[in-house]
């Protein structure tokens, strides 16, 4: 797991919680995914805080991936928290996903 990326304790993801930080939140649930769907085919990028290759199959490492998720820090959490389906989330136009393998519904909520 990159370093930037750390799932947090009990207790650090409730003080993250309680705090409304976001950053730690994203970067928490980003290490979750990639512990529960470890691969290299699928870019998930939840700019400006971080992002992460997961998902069995091709592994990617140059230039643009050919499968990318993209969201906003708020919706990777509710995604990631179950409180909005990948579904819910596609249709709202909230995810940008392109190329093979990006449905994460599978691995959702975290």
């Amino acid at each position: 797991m990159p370093a930037r990326l750390k799932v947090l304790t009990p207790d650090q993801l409730a003080t993250a919680h309680a705090d409304g930080d976001t950053r730690a939140l994203v970067k928490h649930y980003l290490a979750r995914l990639e512990l529960l769907a470890p691969g290299r085919s699928v870019e998930v990028r939840v700019p400006p805080f971080a992002a992460v290759q997961v998902v069995p199959g091709v592994r990617h490492t140059r230039g643009t991936p050919p499968a990318v998720v993209e969201t906003d820090g708020e919706t990777w959490l509710a995604l990631a928290t179950g409180r909005t389906t990948w579904g819910e989330a596609l249709d709202a136009g909230l995810i940008v996903a392109s190329g093979e393998r990006t449905d994460l519904s599978p691995y959702l909520p975290l």
